[in-house]
């Protein structure tokens, strides 16, 4: 038996949902999907500069699941940075600090 993903605590929407490649047609891109959840990992601990420790209190999961959130979300936006694919950002499995499931 599977077992459930946890449900992770974010602090942060963002605004702007689409990032993409200048002057390529949305219609020749791939896009690489990034999580509510995986940008937070990457907010806290690169703009916040939070220890791995204290971003993962802060998200209430254990320090382990934010590193391999952490480095799944720097994979996907090396890989769109690299291969010059679009970033969507939606989605996930999380709730706002304070509120709802999403």
């Amino acid at each position: 038996m599977v077992r459930p993903k946890k449900i992770k605590t974010v602090n942060f929407e963002p605004d702007v949902i689409y990032f993409k490649p200048r002057a390529v047609p949305l219609s020749q891109l791939s896009e690489v999907e990034l999580t509510i959840e995986e940008l937070e990992t990457l907010r806290l601990s690169d703009i916040k500069k939070l220890s791995q420790e204290d971003a993962a209190l802060r998200m209430h999961i254990h320090q382990s699941t934010f590193q391999r959130t952490l480095a799944k979300a720097r994979g996907k936006i090396t890989d769109a940075l690299v291969n010059g694919k679009a970033i969507k950002i939606q989605g996930g499995n999380y709730k706002m600090r304070g509120g709802k499931i999403k």
